[in-house]
């Protein structure tokens, strides 16, 4: 396959990219690297691979089966009861999750706007909200994944761009590398691993793929797609580490981009600080169009419902979930339990998926020959293991901490 084909590839994996590259893991990524430097670096490295990994199972399992992933998960289930409890975590999980979450992607891509405009955040959200729901609202699949690729263009040179400029140290980042665990950088490897492996996303991307490829003759296509756009998303979230280990001094405590922006502004005649501010933007506004969607992928197949970008039900879920994030980002308000719930669900279900794809993925009856290799069952069950490792930690935060 030559450089024009693999571009041609570029589909679902863009939304996926999108999805996990947003405030929140450039957020983390920037505290990370203004305390760690460039220590951490291999944290982004685990989590590209288990991303990889878990998103070319889901993305496997939509092309070759023809059903999302909501659909498989309820299908499973001969039993009323497990059948009930499956759809209502996938529900509560994803879809109450996304709208949780959705606040802060519209408030972190409004951020970017108001650093370069100076109009307030309370302005610029609903503004972001509305022009995603006009997108969305459109059900034209193939706008909709253009629109992706674009912004993670704008994204990932933004981002870029700002690493090149600040001149990182490229031996400590290739030191970075290599696994260490700083004291006290437990919650913050939990963080980052936690904001890249993304339950939802699994949801998406075997919904996604069915609207760019017809089967089983295209999976070559489909893994270019998956794998690359995950290794962009990967090169965009070390930027952003290598920008905040550039421009702060190692150890430093900040908690949240702000700070991030008032420490580029003086480098470069502030350009720097209008390249971040774009790639938050892009960030924002990438994760505030793929969580709706994905929350309405996952539903919709949960509870059997028609998975199309044009039916009525479809549209409510997305409705519902942007309109949540349109509202809250008008006002000045935190949903701190809302999106702590959201945390405790997602690090919860995550493991579930986890355990159920590897599952399903090793079901002859449902996959033929496409079923897993045993590399991928021994790559899938590392991933898994770290991951429910990850759900335990966030359990304890939130109960005993």
């Amino acid at each position: 396959m030559g450089i024009i084909d693999r571009l041609k590839a570029i589909g679902p994996g863009a939304l996926v990219a999108a999805a996990f590259v947003g405030p929140g893991t450039v957020t983390t990524a920037s505290v990370i690297g203004a305390e760690y430097a460039y220590v951490l670096v291999w944290t982004i490295a685990f989590s590209i691979l288990a991303t990889i990994v878990l998103q070319e199972m889901s993305a496997r399992l939509g092309l070759i089966t023809q059903e999302g992933l909501g659909e498989a998960f309820r299908n499973e289930f001969d039993n009323p009861l497990p059948r009930t409890i499956s759809v209502a975590l996938v529900v509560s999980a994803i879809g109450i999750g996304t709208a949780a979450f959705q606040t802060g992607n519209i408030v972190g891509g409004a951020a970017g706007l108001s650093t370069i405009t100076g109009v307030s955040e309370n302005v610029w959200g609903p503004i972001m909200g509305i022009i995603a729901a006009g997108l969305l609202w459109t059900g034209n699949y193939k706008l909709i994944e253009r629109v992706f690729i674009g912004l993670v263009g704008v994204m990932g040179a933004a981002f870029l761009l700002n690493a090149v400029m600040v001149r990182p140290d490229i031996d400590a980042l290739a030191g970075g590398l290599v696994p260490t665990v700083p004291d006290g950088s437990a919650y913050l490897i939990a963080g980052l691993i936690g904001t890249t492996v993304v339950g939802y996303n699994l949801f998406l991307h075997a919904s996604t793929v069915q609207e760019r490829w017809d089967g089983a003759s295209d999976l070559t296509e489909c893994r270019t797609d998956t794998i690359g756009m995950v290794i962009v998303g990967g090169l965009i979230t070390t930027a952003i580490v290598v920008t905040a280990a550039a421009v702060f001094p190692k150890g430093t405590s900040i908690s949240n981009v702000g700070e991030m922006g008032d420490q580029l502004e003086p480098v470069f005649g502030g350009y720097a600080l209008t390249f971040f501010s774009i790639g938050l933007f892009a960030a924002g506004f990438t994760s505030a169009m793929s969580a709706p969607l994905a929350g309405a992928y996952a539903t919709a197949g949960a509870l059997g419902w028609e998975r199309d970008l044009t039916s009525t039900r479809f549209r409510a879920i997305w409705m519902t979930i942007l309109s949540v994030g349109i509202v809250f980002s008008a006002l000045d308000y935190n949903p701190i339990q809302v999106i702590v719930f959201a945390q405790v669900a997602n690090g919860l279900l995550l493991p579930i998926l986890a355990v159920f794809l590897i599952y399903a993925m090793n079901n002859r009856d449902l996959l033929g020959d496409y079923t897993n290799t045993t590399l991928q069952n021994v790559l899938g069950g590392l991933v898994t293991l770290v991951v429910v490792g990850i759900g335990l930690r966030t359990l304890y935060d939130v109960l005993l901490v």
